[in-house]
Order: C-alpha cells, then structure tokens, then sequence
C-alpha cells in the first residue's frame, strides 16, 4: 500500500514538473460531463497552424479496478497538438490502472498511439510512438511489469474522427488503452 502512494506522488510530481514548463490551458467542452484541460509545455515539432490549441478532455468515467465498468472515456489519454507529455489530469487514471495492472500480472496492456493528420506520415508514427511511451513510462513508475505493456503508433492511419476542424484533430491526438 505505502508503495502505490509513493508511485502515485512520483507521477502527481512528474506530471506537475511538466505542467510547470507549460504555457496556455484551454477548456473546451465535448459534452454536458465535466470537462477538463490538457496542459503541456511549449515545444518543437511541426511547423503548422494550431500551436496554442486546446484540447478537448471528458472526464473519465473509470470507476474500480472492474473492466465491466470502465468506459471508452476512461482508455483514453488526450494530448495537445504536436505533444507527448502527459497532462497531470491523467494522474489518477493512469494510478488505476497501474493498480489493476500491478493487482494481476497476467493482464496485458496495449497503448496505441495516434496523431492527427498534420504532418508527415513519418513523423505522426513517431510522434504516436512518443505519446505510447510516455503513458507506457508513468505505469511503469507505479510498479507496473515493462512485460505487461506493449506499444505501437499508428501515427494518422486510424483516426477518430475524420474531418479536419479543430474538433476532429482534438479526438485523433490520443493513447488507448486496451487490454489483451
């Protein structure tokens, strides 16, 4: 138990570190559900429009540590656009399921990571790739087995939504979690 709170307060802490280097939060609202921001900081990467873009986050819906009662929402990790880091939001969603993947080593994680549209096709796998990782390091800071998770980037190859608003690219940057 003391150790699932100090893997906890790590993550709480990373994510805040990062949070700390950020720059704008935005909130957009998807539904009538609470909404949340996804904040991470400035940085490289594609040089397209949209920089300081928000990012539309619904509130999880994970209740336990029962598969019956996740929701989609729940296996799911928004990012903002052209980023990798991990909104401190997420820090309690990912401390249940580093708690349910910890509690039977026999589950396995997939984190399947996607981009929007924008940029090169090469790049979006990585930056796919990035996002994987990053959701793939915070479990594993919570005592999560690296053999219990795998990642793959499908960069813009199977977007959410299609279209292209600011909308639709919102619901393409993602990680999701899916259990094997």
């Amino acid at each position: 138990m003391k150790m699932n709170k100090v893997g906890a307060s790590l993550v709480l802490l990373v994510c805040l570190g990062l949070s700390a280097c950020g720059g704008n939060k935005s909130v957009v609202p998807m539904s009538d559900s609470s909404s949340q921001d996804a904040v991470a900081p400035a940085g490289s990467g594609v040089d397209t429009a949209g920089e300081g873009d928000s990012s539309s986050i619904r509130s999880t819906g994970f209740v336990g540590d029962s598969a019956a009662t996740e929701t989609a929402d729940a296996l799911i990790i928004y990012f903002q656009y052209d980023k990798s880091e991990v909104s401190p939001q997420y820090a309690d969603l990912l401390g249940q399921h580093a708690r349910r993947l910890v509690a039977d080593p026999t589950q396995q994680l997939r984190l399947e990571g996607h981009a929007d549209e924008r940029g090169s096709r090469e790049y979006n796998i990585g930056l796919g790739e990035r996002r994987a990782q990053a959701v793939r390091r915070l479990l594993m800071i919570q005592g999560v087995s690296s053999a219990q998770i795998s990642t793959v980037s499908y960069g813009e190859e199977r977007p959410a939504a299609l279209g292209s608003t600011e909308s639709d690219y919102e619901k393409n940057r993602r990680v999701e979690l899916s259990y094997r």
